[in-house]
């Protein structure tokens, strides 16, 4: 009926936990086509042998536009990983750009207070000079005076004394006033003094702020262009983006195109073989292949042979077409080792008789061929027979089957025979 099992140590590898536990797009794309390809095999006989399948030709078509698709989905995550890191970049470029110009703005900020700063203090400036000049005004009036009228206006006001005493005061008054000129003037020079030092440095910030001013634009300068090549680039990425998704669209529309091409062919072989099979039902019992007696019942089964049938009870189904493969774990399970071979390989090895007296329980059960289908006629099938007349096998589920049916369905092309599978008598 089929091949054992050929476990392969790359699954385990796979389905470790040390892989990424997320499901990729392009899993998804095909868990989507495989559940659309098994909706339509449901509700379909299982068969005692391998699956229907598809036409080679649209098989290798299928495989060809899958592996594009397949491609194509590695190039559009690619470009969509490319995309996302370079959406960061210019979102970093845009922050970098958004903080300069504050900076930009504060500084812009500080120069009008500058500016505004030596204006005011030029006002200042201007103002204590025209002070100063009134004063030099005043006294100069006052020398001039004095110079045209000589010192008798002085010595008239000293000799007008009608007292010393009066005399020391005037004297001490006209002291005073001569003072009193000359700390206004030097007192409006100092002023004057602080006010074109605050100024200098004013100006000389003023300077500083210029200079940081052009260092910002500059920066600003070189992220605007930074910015500009980003954008373009995220603009031809989206490009190449949108190209390669109608690809991916046409190529999963010819896949979807040829999954139901392929699944039409399937269903189709089905049929025909739920027709031949139907065919062979009816030519079995039109002249079914029969032998008389009875197998060993269940009950007189010894303890190895009950941990067989035990096993055969307990042993699930690794899928259809491997019949032989489930024997094989069936005797592994109930500590027997391995039974190598296929069907038609364990019949040959170890099935010798047809006569049911020698039928017992926990003896493999087979044909070399049958022609219910491709691979039964070339594998055959094989079960365990568990006592009472029954057998179980695998025929993509396990089930049990009355040895009689078994063998009328079964026997057309060869005579069913049973045996001790690798030579064990597990009577003994």
């Amino acid at each position: 009926m089929s091949q054992q099992i050929r476990r392969n140590p790359q699954r385990h590898a796979i389905d470790s936990p040390s892989c990424d536990t997320a499901v990729s797009r392009r899993a998804a794309i095909q868990a989507a086509f495989a559940a659309a390809g098994a909706a339509v095999l449901f509700g379909l006989p299982r068969l005692a042998g391998a699956e229907p399948q598809a036409s080679q030709e649209t098989t290798d078509k299928l495989n060809n536009a899958q592996a594009q698709l397949e491609d194509a989905q590695e190039q559009l995550d690619e470009i969509s990983s490319q995309f996302e890191d370079l959406s960061r970049q210019l979102d970093d470029t845009l922050g970098q750009i958004e903080t300069l110009q504050g900076q930009i703005d504060t500084t812009q900020a500080n120069i009008d207070q500058i500016e505004q700063d030596i204006s005011d203090t030029q006002d200042d400036i201007d103002l204590k000079q025209a002070q100063l000049d009134r004063k030099q005004e005043i006294l100069a009036t006052r020398v001039t005076s004095s110079y045209k009228t000589g010192k008798t206006g002085i010595l008239s006001l000293l000799l007008s004394s009608d007292s010393f005493d009066e005399l020391v005061s005037k004297l001490h008054y006209v002291d005073k006033i001569n003072a009193s000129d000359q700390e206004a003037i030097e007192e409006i020079h100092a002023i004057q003094d602080a006010l074109e030092q605050q100024k200098a440095l004013l100006e000389q910030q003023k300077e500083e702020l210029e200079q940081q001013m052009a260092e910002l634009e500059q920066q600003m300068s070189e992220l605007e262009q930074l910015k500009s090549q980003q954008t373009q680039q995220l603009d031809d990425m989206k490009a190449k983006k949108d190209e390669v998704q109608q690809l991916l669209d046409s190529l999963s529309q010819d896949v979807k195109d040829l999954i139901a091409q392929r699944d039409a062919e399937i269903l189709a072989a089905a049929q025909a073989e739920e027709e031949a099979r139907r065919a062979a039902e009816e030519a079995a019992r039109q002249g079914a292949t029969s032998i008389p007696g009875d197998g060993q019942s269940a009950i007189a089964a010894g303890t190895a042979q009950q941990r067989v049938v035990d096993s055969a009870y307990s042993t699930p189904s690794p899928g259809a077409g491997l019949c032989a493969g489930w024997v094989s774990m069936v005797f592994a399970n109930a500590g027997f080792g391995s039974v190598p071979g296929n069907a038609d390989d364990q019949y040959a090895n170890w099935c010798t008789s047809s006569s049911k007296s020698n039928l017992k329980v926990g003896m493999i059960i087979a044909v070399p061929s049958h022609p219910h289908t491709s691979a039964g006629r070339i594998y055959g099938h094989v079960g365990v027979y568990v006592g009472d007349n029954t057998v179980r096998d695998n025929v993509g589920y396990i089930r049990s089957i009355d040895v009689d049916q078994w063998i009328s369905y079964y026997g057309p092309t060869s005579t069913p025979r049973w045996g001790w599978a690798n030579g064990i008598n597990l009577e003994g």
